[in-house]
């Protein structure tokens, strides 16, 4: 996939979507913006749809971070927050599905060994990327990957019954 097929298709779109619950036209203009500017910086070492991912969220974070944003938004705990964002379609029971789904789920991930348990935080939760991980743990790139693999085949063996 090429850049410019990432940006002309949904992807920078979803990538703002997750992180802020909605789909915000200006984001998105911004973030491809400056994805153009900065293609000519891009290296070809690296996965560029992960560049992308990157450049897209720390846009997006840098917006949920912004005085502007956190003055049209309420104060709210995090707690609070993820109280209050539910499923219109939302069921008791399937409510209580979703609890216990993530609890197992973080149960799983606690109980990985610390350094799967790192870099599966910092990969999947916190959207770093490789290279990110691999300066702040002070390792090689190839290492990340490969605790990254060892650490979702071992979630995915704990998980099996929600998988």
């Amino acid at each position: 996939m090429d850049l410019k097929e990432l940006i002309n298709g949904n992807y920078v779109k979803n990538i703002i979507k997750n992180i802020t619950g909605e789909y915000n036209e200006d984001l998105e203009q911004e973030a491809c913006l400056k994805i153009w500017k900065n293609s000519d910086k891009y290296k070809e070492q690296g996965n560029i749809k992960a560049w992308v991912r990157t450049v897209t969220a720390n846009v997006t974070k840098d917006y949920l971070k912004s005085s502007s944003h956190k003055m049209s938004q309420k104060t709210v705990s995090d707690e609070e927050l993820l109280t209050e964002i539910r499923d219109k379609k939302s069921s008791p029971e399937s409510e209580l599905v979703r609890i216990e789904r993530q609890k197992t789920i973080s149960a799983a991930i606690n109980s990985l060994k610390p350094k799967f348990k790192e870099i599966v935080i910092l990969y999947e939760i916190k959207n770093y990327s490789y290279e990110e991980i691999s300066q702040k743990l002070k390792c090689p790139i190839g290492t990340v990957k490969s605790r990254l693999y060892n650490a979702k085949k071992e979630l995915a063996d704990k998980l099996r019954e929600l998988l």
